[in-house]
Parts: structure tokens; C-alpha cells; sequence
């Protein structure tokens, strides 16, 4: 019984410090998710006064309107993963063509800044997807955008048809040394895209490929590299 006793009270300290450490960690837990949902509140709002403030020329409008709906696709799935709920975004038929176009118009003039261009060659007819078109726009967008922050000169975006599948292909030269820096508008690009924080892109692209049902490979073939992501057509698509 004494031995017992004595166990018991050597058991106790310990007892007490994991309640405690248990208690400490659920309270860093709790204000790490009231930052985070204050911080998801804070995105919202310039978000919003964005969306009032949209350009009224047609052809900044859909460059504009497709960003806006990435951006707040993406404080939603922040949402979901903060306090646990699913996303509920389903498969709907797009139009690659005019998702492409506008991935096209709105990184050429992030290209610019660096005197680049994004060229678009276009072979595969006017194919509509069954595919979360938010998610397509995120993917594309990736593709451009690893090509502009890694590579160099040109970013040749090409997408062509081959039987039930689409193909796109986002090429550029790889750059060996670091271009040097610009100011303004370039700078304030970088610190946005996070760009020490390298890989999530193409895993980005690699779970749209998967969902869809499709695939994506980046590979290097000499001083050129290529994102590849092909899609499968449905099967009443043009």
C-alpha cells in the first residue's frame, strides 16, 4: 500500500505537467486560429472594396474579374482549412480557349515589367472542359508564373488537341544566373508571390491534373524547361 502511495505521488508532477502542456497548446492553438480567421477577415474586406472597384474597359475586365475570383477562392479555402469546412466547388463546362486568354493577358503584363512577353500559340479549336474552372485558372497561372520567376526571355504558352486530350505547354529558357532587380512595381510583385517559398505551385498543378483526371509533368530538355498538363475532354466536348 505504501509503495502504491508513493508511486501515486511521484506520478502526480508528471500527471500535472502534461495537463498543463496539454492546456498550454490548446491555448496557442485557439489564438493561432483567431489570428488566422482575423487575418482571413482583413483579406476579405480589400477584397470586397476591389470587386466594387472594377475596371469598366472590357479588355482589363476579364483579366480582372478571373483574378478576383482566384483570390477569393483561395481566402476561402483558407477558411475551410482553418476551421474544417469542405469546399463545395464542383465541375462546370469551360472554355479553355477564353480561361487561357485571360491567364495570357493578365501575365503579360507581370511579364512586362522584366521587358518579357507571354506568347500564346493556339491549335486545339475551341475545346470545352468539364473541370472547376477556378482551379484551371489557379493552374495555369502557376505554369506562368514559375516560368516568369525562374526562367528567362520569353514565356511560350502553346496548347494544341490530340484525340480526347488537350495539351498545354508553358516553356521558357531556364535562367542560370539571377537577372538583376528592379524596383517598384517588380519588387512589390515579388514580395506578394512569395517566392523563398519555392514548390506549392506546381503541386498546385499537380492536384488540379489529378482531379481532372488528366496529368502534368515539368521536366528540362537542355537550357529550355516545360510544364506540361494535359487534359482530358469529355465526352460530348468539341
Amino acid at each position: 500500500m505504501a509503495l502504491e502511495l508513493a508511486e501515486l505521488a511521484a506520478g502526480l508532477p508528471v500527471a500535472a505537467s502534461l495537463a498543463m502542456a496539454g492546456g498550454i497548446s490548446v491555448l496557442r492553438e485557439g489564438r493561432r486560429r483567431h489570428a488566422l480567421n482575423e487575418a482571413v477577415h482583413e483579406l476579405r474586406r480589400p477584397l470586397q472594396a476591389i470587386a466594387l472597384s472594377a475596371p469598366e474597359s472590357p479588355d482589363r475586365a476579364r483579366a480582372f474579374d478571373s483574378s478576383l475570383r482566384m483570390a477569393a477562392a483561395a481566402v476561402d479555402q483558407l477558411d475551410s482549412e482553418i476551421n474544417g469546412r469542405a469546399e463545395q466547388r464542383g465541375f462546370d463546362p469551360v472554355s479553355l480557349r477564353e480561361v487561357v486568354a485571360v491567364a495570357v493577358e493578365r501575365w503579360g503584363a507581370r511579364a512586362s515589367l522584366d521587358n518579357r512577353v507571354v506568347n500564346l500559340e493556339w491549335g486545339a479549336g475551341d475545346p470545352h472542359l468539364l473541370i472547376d474552372a477556378v482551379a484551371l485558372a489557379q493552374a495555369l497561372d502557376n505554369m506562368i508564373s514559375n516560368g516568369l520567376e525562374h526562367g528567362r526571355g520569353e514565356i511560350a504558352v502553346e496548347v494544341s488537341r490530340h484525340d480526347r486530350v488537350v495539351r498545354l505547354v508553358v516553356s521558357n529558357r531556364w535562367r542560370g544566373d539571377p537577372a538583376a532587380s528592379l524596383l517598384g512595381a517588380r519588387d512589390l510583385c515579388a514580395r506578394i508571390s512569395g517566392r523563398r517559398r519555392h514548390g506549392h505551385g506546381l503541386r498546385i498543378v499537380r492536384r488540379v491534373a489529378a482531379r481532372s483526371g488528366g496529368s502534368f509533368q515539368f521536366r528540362r530538355r537542355g537550357d529550355r524547361c516545360e510544364a506540361v498538363l494535359c487534359l482530358p475532354l469529355p465526352g460530348g466536348g468539341r
